[in-house]
């Protein structure tokens, strides 16, 4: 059998690899998702030894022949599997015994490891909602008296008989209108008006490349590592430009302008962002050889007015992660000493 028969079609689109074998052991059915966990088509598998593909195959012989004593047609189980080739694969499995229409073994396996990044980015997720709505709240309070303040400033300046005293009213007014850009960046996700259309990836990173070489000239190094094969997505251009550029600059800066910038994209299947699978997503990967987010501040770094940097504003990765979220995806940090890695995940379809 090398497709889903018509009765296991819908099977096609759960999050969880769903597997079908037969009572002997043989595959009948992977769905996308078994795909993407075990590394192997239905097509190039279909009719072989399910176990083949592991290393150790006594968990899956076991899973298929174990029907359980007390009559039920259900059994539930956690499972290590060691990928021929592979990584080794934790994962709760569920078979279920099947007769008719189809005789075999139907087995749902949930990796633990892809649930528990989703459950962490499902709670970054809401976290940083909260927090954007916060400061959102707050900036808009800081808004109206700073107005105040300036003008109160020019008027007082006006009055002032002698110009050695401006200079303390020109302290003012500079310090309200540097609060007011600040208020300006910490409002702007929540202004700018999206303009979507086709766009090419790669022609995102070439701006942003050539934006940071310009501010860096000398002792920066950019490389490129793209796949050819990427297919356009739909977005705004200029907002992924500044959600990439905000990453590219803050490695730069964590260089001093001195080391390596890796730019990476490639195709990701099967992609799983804050529980909803997407088939297709753009996996794009911004890697310095820096000395990597301090530890006291890792799980926070999305957060607003959060900086790893002496007098950074705390707001361009904050930023970035808005901008990329409003395309429907997600950026993830893995950073230790001499690499760390900002993927960034946008669904295609």
């Amino acid at each position: 059998m090398t497709s889903a028969p018509s009765v296991l079609a819908g099977i096609e689109w759960l999050a969880g690899a769903v597997v079908l074998v037969s009572s002997e052991g043989r595959t009948l059915y992977l769905n996308p998702a078994a795909e993407q966990l075990f590394g192997v088509s239905c097509r190039m598998h279909a009719g072989e030894p399910f176990k083949d593909l592991f290393t150790d195959p006594e968990p899956i012989t076991t899973l298929i022949t174990d029907k359980p004593l007390d009559g039920s047609d259900q059994r539930r189980t956690m499972v290590r599997l060691h990928r021929v080739g592979g990584e080794l694969i934790e994962a709760q499995a569920v078979a279920s015994w099947l007769d008719a229409p189809i005789a075999g073994v139907l087995i749902e396996f949930s990796p633990l490891a892809e649930w528990q990044r989703s459950d962490r980015e499902e709670q970054m997720m809401d976290t940083a909602q909260a927090n954007r709505e916060l400061v959102r709240n707050l900036a808009h309070e800081i808004k109206n008296p700073l107005g105040g303040i300036r003008g109160a400033a020019q008027l007082l300046e006006s009055e002032l008989p002698s110009p050695d005293l401006r200079e303390y009213t020109q302290v003012v007014i500079k310090e309200a209108d540097r609060l007011q850009a600040l208020v300006d960046r910490l409002l702007a996700p929540h202004r700018i008006a999206r303009r979507l259309a086709p766009l090419n990836i790669h022609a995102v990173f070439e701006r942003v490349r050539a934006l940071v070489l310009a501010e860096y000239p000398q002792g920066l190094e950019i490389v490129r590592d793209y796949d050819a094969s990427l297919p356009d997505m739909i977005g705004d251009k200029e907002v992924l430009i500044q959600a990439i550029l905000n990453l590219v600059r803050n490695a730069a800066q964590a260089l001093h302008g001195v080391g390596r910038i890796e730019l990476r994209s490639r195709i990701a299947r099967q992609v799983l962002i804050a529980r909803v699978r997407h088939k297709l997503a753009l996996d794009l990967h911004v890697i310095d050889d820096g000395p990597g987010v301090p530890a006291e501040i890792r799980d926070r770094i999305f957060f607003p007015l959060v900086s790893g940097s002496e007098g950074g504003s705390g707001l361009g990765l904050s930023l970035a992660q808005t901008f990329v979220q409003q395309h429907g995806g997600m950026i993830e940090c893995d950073s230790r000493p001499g690499r760390t890695d900002f993927r960034v995940l946008l669904p295609v379809r």
